[in-house]
């Protein structure tokens, strides 16, 4: 059997699995081998009890093929566009050390777990269409946001993780006389120091190990438009220092060159942490807080924008339903619907993303109803019928919700499969704050 390295091709497909309430996505090959299982050998590691060692491979081609390594629990395809047919679900075929052939949006089982080949998500590129804006208060933003970008005055965006900061921060681009020029992003939290100001300021030959040819960094490959820097709350003390003096003098020097060179670039920042916490404790300059701070805009979490709940809901339904091949378009139920607007959502309109793109792969027919949604949505809604006949038709009903904050602690940690400071990081708050509420609202802290 060939094996093949998922990095060495350009992305074409993609392999979604679901484990319970997680979703995660994995690129694939345009051809080759990918064996599936719970080994660490396997080019995908599927850790669930379930899925055997090597589970299941599946050939990637013309016309992609999965085939049963002789798994414990079985490997199980379901053709999903004769269940749209039918109405209904289809008879599920358990593969013994078989090969079939599988479609692109097809659903399969590895024991208890969903995979499903789809395309390519466009939103994971960057390529998602502009902004929903209902909320009065995200009206008010934006059209703040577009009188600001008519000036070259930096910009820094606020909000918890996973608010949408990076939409903003490029339709400012798109509404500025800048719009024609490059906008590049970096995440500030993605790199380590040294390869940090490289990304940013560029190198010259030889200035390190490794320097083979000079480079130009972001800051110049910039020039004439927009950098979005995002996470800058995360920027070592090193790099605060230039990037200051990039801020106040207009010019860059490559990391070993001498010569500075002139830049003519608008800066927009992001961050979901408190700076002005950060330089009390002497983690952020205060200087170069006022350099970045021109006009700064604060996007409030998703449960304070309940109205755009349903439209975010469809636009990602309908990005869903392209990369699965659906036949037929998605939609949301109005009980699956009244789950998503009753959730604190921790992880706002990332997370919804993810709610809905599993909620597609797990879906049978053409509509998501509550059953398709994870557990720790559908726990928290409560009946309220307007009338005693409204009562037959809720298909959910739970006792009331716990305390809000406890909630939101329990879903970031389901959410981050139990890794409590990816969970600190969705709550934006620190890890030792966590721990105290996890103390303090009698929650277990998840083993390691």
């Amino acid at each position: 059997m060939r094996r093949c390295k998922l990095a060495a091709v350009p992305v074409v497909l993609e392999l979604a699995v679901v484990v319970g309430d997680t979703l995660t996505v994995t690129p694939l090959p345009d051809e080759g081998a990918v064996t599936l299982g719970r080994d660490e050998t396997c080019d995908i590691r599927v850790n669930n009890r379930s899925v055997s060692r090597r589970h299941a491979t599946i050939h990637l081609g013309p016309t992609p093929r999965i085939q049963d390594l002789g798994s414990a629990n079985g490997t199980f395809v379901r053709d999903l566009r004769t269940a749209l047919e039918s109405g209904g679900t289809h008879p599920l075929r358990r593969l013994s050390k078989e090969t079939q052939p599988i479609a692109i949006g097809e659903r399969m089982n590895l024991g208890s777990v969903s995979i499903v080949i789809r395309r390519a998500s466009p939103g994971a590129t960057g390529t998602q269409p502009g902004a929903v804006v209902r909320d009065p208060a995200m009206r008010e933003i934006y059209e703040q946001a577009t009188r600001a970008a008519r000036s070259p005055i930096s910009v820094l965006v606020l909000g918890e993780t996973g608010v949408g900061k990076e939409v903003l921060a490029r339709a400012i681009h798109d509404r500025s006389p800048r719009a024609s020029q490059p906008y590049l992003e970096l995440n500030c939290a993605a790199l380590p120091a040294s390869l940090l100001e490289s990304e940013l300021f560029g190198h010259e030959k030889h200035a390190f190990t490794g320097a083979s040819q000079a480079q130009a960094g972001l800051l110049e490959s910039a020039d004439g438009g927009t950098i979005f820097l995002d996470e800058v709350g995360e920027l070592p003390a090193a790099v605060q220092v230039k990037l200051l003096r990039v801020l106040e003098d207009r010019k860059v020097t490559r990391l070993g060159g001498r010569a500075a060179r002139t830049l003519d670039v608008r800066f927009i920042a992001a961050t979901n942490r408190d700076l002005e916490a950060e330089i009390a404790r002497g983690s952020f300059r205060q200087d170069l807080y006022f350099r970045l701070n021109g006009v700064a805009f604060v996007i409030p979490p998703l449960r304070a924008r309940v109205t755009e709940i349903a439209p975010l809901a469809e636009r990602f339904l309908a990005a869903a339903a392209h990369t699965l091949d659906r036949l037929e378009p998605l939609r949301l139920s109005s009980s699956a619907l009244r789950c998503l607007e009753r959730y604190a959502w921790p992880g706002n309109v990332r997370e919804l993303r993810n709610v809905i793109e599993r909620a597609a792969v797990l879906s049978v027919g053409d509509e998501i109803d509550p059953a398709d949604l994870p557990r720790h949505l559908t726990g928290v809604i409560r009946a309220e019928p307007s009338s005693p006949d409204a009562a037959l038709d809720d298909e959910v009903t739970a006792p009331p919700p716990p305390n809000p904050e406890r909630q939101r602690i329990i879903a970031a940690l389901e959410q981050s499969a139990g890794n409590q400071t990816r969970a600190a990081k969705l709550l934006g708050i620190s890890l030792r704050t966590l721990v105290n509420r996890l103390a303090a609202h009698d929650i277990p802290r998840p083993r390691k």
